[in-house]
């Protein structure tokens, strides 16, 4: 069984920097795909950040430029570093895995989820 925790969300400024945390477990199935997706009130998920199969980030647009995904392989941890956040960066966000083809523009494909931790962005 797949687990994913993740930690680090809180309240920030606007203009503020936060890193997310999530341990993964459980990944029993070979190639998977781990990424970060959001989901603001009243709105629908999406994909914030993922690896793409070079191992190269790949991120929603509204995350270029301002986020950074890592990973240690070893721990088993995925993060996101952002920075400069804005209001509309206010979100729960979520650690997920999905087969190796999953795509963060198809929310549909990612079958793992986290509980999820909440970012709160105020001016």
């Amino acid at each position: 069984q797949v687990t994913l925790m993740e930690s680090g969300g809180g309240s920030v400024q606007t203009g503020g920097s936060m890193t997310l945390s999530c341990v993964v477990s459980g990944l029993s199935y070979t190639p998977h795909c781990v990424a970060w997706f959001r989901q603001a009130p009243g709105k629908e998920r999406e994909g914030v950040a993922t690896f793409d199969s070079g191992n190269n980030p790949v991120y929603g647009d509204f995350a270029k430029g301002r986020f950074t995904i890592s990973r240690d392989n070893a721990k088993n941890t995925l993060d996101l570093q952002m920075n400069s956040l804005e209001l509309e960066d206010t979100a729960m966000y979520y650690c997920v895995a999905g087969p190796s083809w999953a795509s963060i523009f198809r929310v549909a494909e990612w079958n793992s989820w986290g509980q999820g931790t909440q970012v709160t962005v105020s001016s």
